[in-house]
C-alpha cells in the first residue's frame, strides 16, 4: 500500500468512526441484537467520503472487472463513487444497482444500469457485511442476469459469517476494514 493510499485509508477511517459506528442496543436487519451499530450512508454520501471510497475500492477490484454492482440503498453510493473513479483514471466501468423486490411497473427489472454481455465480469460492493446475505442476494440476481460474478468487495466486515457464508459459495471476498478496526478507533 502506498502512502497516498494509506492516508486515503486512514481518512476513511476516521470518517467511519466519527460518523458511522454508534454504540448502544440495535436491532440489526439479519434479526440479531447488538451492541453497536454501523450506517455508512453519513459517510459514503459525504464528499471526501465518497472520494476516499471511491479510490480505495477502485483499486481493489480484480483486472478483469467490466461492471461494479450492489443492492440498493446501501451499496448505491458506493457503486457510483467506484463507478466514477474508474473513469477520471481513465477506465471506465459501469455501475448496476440490484433492487430488493422487482420494480412495479415497466420492465420490472430487478437490475439497474447499462445492459452488458452475457458472462460480463461484476464485482458485487456492499457497506457493511454481517451475515452477508445481501450481498449474496446481489450475487444471485446478478447471475440470474448471465453476469459472472467471483467477488465481493465490502468498507466494512462484522465477521459475524459474511466471508464465511461467500466462501461456502465459492465467491472471494476483500473488505476494507474489519469491526475490530473500527471499535479500537472509536472514543
Amino acid at each position: 500500500m502506498n502512502a497516498n493510499t494509506e492516508a486515503l485509508r486512514q481518512t476513511l477511517l476516521e470518517l467511519l468512526v466519527q460518523y458511522a459506528y454508534k454504540e448502544g442496543d440495535f436491532l440489526l436487519s439479519s434479526g440479531q441484537s447488538s451492541s453497536y451499530y454501523i450506517n455508512c450512508k453519513p459517510v459514503t454520501l459525504k464528499a471526501e467520503g465518497a472520494l476516499a471510497i471511491g479510490k480505495l475500492l477502485f483499486s481493489q477490484l480484480p483486472e478483469e472487472t467490466q461492471a461494479v454492482a450492489g443492492l440498493t440503498l446501501g451499496a448505491d453510493p458506493i457503486v457510483t463513487s467506484v463507478s466514477l473513479i474508474s473513469a477520471l483514471e481513465n477506465a471506465p466501468i459501469p455501475g448496476l444497482i440490484i433492487r430488493k423486490e422487482a420494480k412495479g411497473h415497466g420492465t420490472k427489472a430487478y437490475i439497474e444500469g447499462p445492459s452488458l454481455k452475457v458472462g460480463a465480469k461484476v464485482v458485487v460492493l456492499e457497506d457493511v457485511v454481517t451475515t452477508g446475505k445481501s450481498a449474496l442476494l446481489a450475487v444471485q440476481r446478478l447471475r440470474d442476469a448471465g453476469y459472472t460474478v467471483e467477488w465481493i468487495v465490502a468498507l466494512v466486515d462484522r465477521e459475524q459469517g459474511g466471508q464465511e457464508l461467500y466462501e461456502s459459495e465459492g465467491l472471494k471476498f476483500k473488505t476494507l476494514f474489519s469491526i475490530k478496526e473500527l471499535k479500537s478507533n472509536y472514543q
